[in-house]
């Protein structure tokens, strides 16, 4: 496991963020997982993908944090996707139930390449 995270963030359209991961998201990273994305709710981009393809673990504090962005997104009226999700934990989120609250996507393009729910009228 590293000890480090790192966050790069991509604003595809108006309102949406896709926040690339890179790391394990555990008990010593998940923090810096949860402030980096409430900052990128805070500065305007309400609806946030988390792009997970190069996490490569992620245990209950990851989890935890994962929840506490869906929690914060919504507030702010906008929405939590997750984008390829490592088997070990998509197994985890199917186990309790969050992955039934959070769309989740092969790839983050799925969720880029389509126009905002506000534009598809």
């Amino acid at each position: 496991m590293t000890r480090t995270l790192h966050l790069t963030v991509q604003h595809p359209h108006p309102g949406l963020a896709v926040a690339t991961i890179v790391g394990d998201v555990d008990v010593h990273t998940a923090p810096t997982l949860r402030s980096g994305a409430l900052e990128i709710i805070q500065q305007g981009h309400p609806r946030l993908v988390l792009d997970l393809a190069q996490v490569g673990f992620c245990d209950s504090a990851g989890l935890s944090a994962i929840i506490g962005i869906w929690h914060a997104a919504q507030e702010a009226g906008g929405s939590l996707s997750l984008a390829a999700v490592p088997d070990r934990l998509m197994r985890m989120l199917s186990m309790t139930g969050v992955d039934s609250l959070l769309p989740v996507h092969a790839t983050a393009a799925d969720v880029t390449d389509s126009p905002p729910a506000s534009a598809k009228r």
